[in-house]
């Protein structure tokens, strides 16, 4: 299983991925952003998007998180819910790779989204990349490392 900021960048990088592919340019943050992840040129206008992900399948729909619990050992014990106010629509990606591109006229007050019935339909956007089982990234094995002329590991034994 990914380790949650592992599976959020898995689910930035096919929000990324869709809005490129409709042709629209993407804009990250530079620094943290607590209520949107990424910015879109949809033409007319820049639109802030928040991204989220699930694996959780229940009865038959994927319950999204639409809220913070904290997410460190100082929680105060209060919920900070997605505003809609503060973002314009909702970027969602599901472990089997179906994905959401909702409105955020649509959504917000609530703790959860469940995603995969009606209710939601006309936003789902085609499916992408499913999200990985285990570590999107290993580290690079030392026979992969470049030894290329100008490297400092191909240079040490040779002097000029």
């Amino acid at each position: 299983m990914l380790a949650p900021r592992e599976q959020g960048d898995v689910g930035e990088l096919s929000a990324i991925v869709w809005l490129a592919g409709q042709g629209f340019p993407v804009f990250k943050p530079l620094f943290h952003s607590p209520n949107y992840d990424l910015v879109a040129d949809l033409g007319p206008r820049l639109v802030r998007v928040e991204v989220k992900t699930t694996t959780r399948f229940c009865k038959g729909r994927w319950d999204v998180a639409v809220c913070t619990r904290g997410g460190n050992q100082s929680w105060n014990g209060l919920t900070k819910r997605l505003d809609p106010e503060k973002c314009d629509y909702l970027f969602v990606l599901v472990r089997d790779g179906r994905r959401w591109f909702i409105p955020s006229t649509h959504f917000g007050g609530g703790t959860c989204l469940r995603l995969g019935g009606p209710k939601y339909a006309e936003f789902e956007v085609e499916r992408g990349d499913p999200i990985p089982e285990g570590r999107v990234s290993e580290p690079p094995l030392e026979s992969a490392i470049s030894t290329a002329r100008g490297d400092v590991r191909a240079a040490k034994g040779n002097r000029l």
